[in-house]
């Protein structure tokens, strides 16, 4: 990507990271750690590496060249090359002429023990570490076969303002709040040669966050996600940080199969071959060890709005549904996912006064209280109504006690944020009511709960905006009702939602979407009656155990 004309790009010239800034930004990582980056992407030494380019582009104090430079050093012997031969294999950067200095020092003194002559390996060190800003020089010879590194964490906004506003133009994908680290990934990604390999040791946050979301759109379309390695709970640098680390193998060709993989406190050197050893097999089977987890999958998420998390045993199996079944929220079937209405203001526009304005401007409303007990048991509240059937807003000359009730909360209404846009309709809800919606059956979901909680009104409650709705032309409620109370269902929820405080989940619109099901013809008789009676009954076992012979699954893995 082209660095716009107005900007200086001299590293010299620009304006200074903060050395606050920049030194949250070190993270230095363990060598076992930087040897399961390089084993994972393949850059091993029984290949010439001299003949391939790798690329780190925040060496920082050298933690990952310095494993490069042993294995470009056994290569060559191995490849009866000289080690000049590769003074064109590695381009590494920094922005701190300090770092450049210590890089090129460890460099030096890594080829001078492993039998190198001192000028050879001073010239070599010299070729390849240099002062620059990656992101600033997309155009500076950075075409990569492999790119690898612990990209720097600083948050845009600790950036100087003329230094981010380049970072901006010149990363398409740091829009928002995003960390820096996107645009080292976006950039390293436009560098890959036909199946060249980024290998990034990173928080990943980038996955599931809204500011990571143009970067998982681009390794969506573009790219094939081989490995997501987390390893949250492993010590995997010099210092103790709190960055949710994972790594990450991408690589530039048409997405195949991927590999999902978790790691405990027990994760370290040997467990590390160990997983390098499993993944080298290219087996379909799965593993399970005392240090870590992994599943290999035929394809990664496609989605780009957020890729899931959870075990990679039930990661392969959502993912294994996403293949075979279609999304809840479908044309074909004509079932939608919607929230209720918002009023901003409940305290005017929620009563239990079934006297309060004329009896045509009381909608009910079905709130969460209603939905606790799994069946609905509406305690009386109303919406204090101003759209008409047509969903325009009445003419309160129509209505004189209803505009006499509004009237006398006026100054509540038209202080209100949607009241002062549009003064001339300061009495109206921020969202219109659908009237069409009240008659029809519905499954309703309460926002936040611990576990998925579907409720069925037959017709004659409008929604309130803590509770979202379900409704299909083709379904039968309660089958769809028992399919949705299953634990199947609940693991789409879980693996992509907000968890709150206390294990609480957010089960939002964008969630439920989220949920795979079956065309509604193909469950068999016997399973629709007992989907049916499972959601009669409340019961989440016979419910599974329903869902999971509909789905194929012999069981859902924790």
């Amino acid at each position: 990507m082209a660095t716009p004309p107005f900007i200086d790009t001299d590293p010299h010239k620009l304006p200074s990271l903060p050395v606050e800034a920049v030194e949250h930004g070190e993270v230095f990582t363990r060598r076992w750690v930087v040897d399961l980056v390089l084993d994972l992407l393949g850059y091993t030494p029984d290949k010439d590496l001299t003949e391939v380019r790798i690329v780190e582009p925040a060496c920082g104090a050298g933690a990952f060249l310095v494993a490069i430079a042993s294995r470009i050093s056994s290569s060559c012997r191995a490849h009866n090359r000289p080690i000049t031969d590769s003074l064109s294999a590695v381009r590494a950067l920094d922005l701190l002429d300090r770092h450049v200095l210590r890089s090129r020092a460890t460099v030096e003194a890594q080829l001078v023990a492993e039998g190198w002559s001192a000028e050879e390996s001073r010239q070599v060190a010299a070729a390849w570490v240099e002062q620059g800003d990656y992101l600033l020089q997309a155009d500076a010879g950075h075409r990569a076969d492999y790119v690898v590194g612990n990209p720097p964490y600083i948050r845009l906004e600790d950036v100087p303002d003329a230094r981010m506003a380049a970072y901006r133009q010149a990363c398409s994908t740091m829009g928002g709040r995003a960390d820096i680290y996107i645009g080292f990934y976006e950039v390293a990604l436009r560098s890959l040669t036909p199946g060249g390999r980024l290998g990034f040791i990173c928080a990943d946050r980038w996955m599931r966050n809204q500011y990571g979301r143009r970067l998982r759109q681009m390794v969506s379309s573009r790219f094939c996600m081989d490995v997501a390695l987390v390893m949250h709970d492993v010590d995997a640098f010099d210092d103790q940080v709190s960055a949710y680390p994972a790594i990450t193998i991408i690589s530039n060709q048409a997405q195949g199969s991927a590999v999902a993989a978790d790691t405990t406190r027990e994760f370290g050197s040997a467990q590390a071959r160990g997983f390098v050893s499993w993944y080298a097999q290219d087996s379909p089977e799965s593993i399970t060890t005392t240090a870590f987890q992994a599943a290999r999958m035929p394809n990664w998420f496609p989605d780009e709005d957020s890729w899931p998390a959870a075990s990679p045993a039930r990661l392969a199996v959502l993912e294994e549904l996403t293949e075979r079944f279609r999304l809840l929220e479908d044309d074909e079937t004509g079932t939608r996912v919607g929230i209720g209405v918002a009023t901003g203001a409940d305290k005017v526009f929620l009563t239990e006064d079934k006297r309060l304005v004329e009896g045509d401007r009381l909608l009910p409303m079905a709130m969460v209280r209603d939905t606790a007990s799994g069946s609905l048991d509406w305690h009386g509240t109303y919406l204090v109504n101003p759209w008409t059937a047509e969903g325009r807003l009445v003419d309160l000359a129509a209505y004189p006690r209803l505009a006499s009730y509004f009237e006398e909360h006026g100054a509540a209404l038209r202080k209100r944020y949607i009241a002062t846009k549009q003064p001339d309709r300061w009495y109206k809800t921020i969202d219109k009511v659908d009237h069409r919606l009240t008659g029809r059956p519905k499954l309703l979901l309460p926002d936040m709960k611990l576990t998925i909680h579907p409720v069925l009104d037959e017709g004659g409650l409008y929604p309130h905006h803590n509770l979202y709705f379900i409704v299909s032309e083709d379904w039968d409620m309660r089958v769809l009702g028992g399919l949705l109370l299953s634990k199947v269902a609940e693991a789409f929820v879980e693996a992509y939602a907000v968890k709150m405080r206390g294990g609480t989940i957010r089960f939002q619109a964008q969630y439920l979407r989220k949920i795979r099901v079956p065309d509604p013809q193909a469950i068999s008789e016997s399973d629709q009656v007992a989907l049916r009676e499972a959601f009669d009954k409340r019961d989440v076992q016979a419910a599974t155990e329903a869902a999971l012979r509909v789905y194929g699954l012999a069981e859902l893995p924790d």
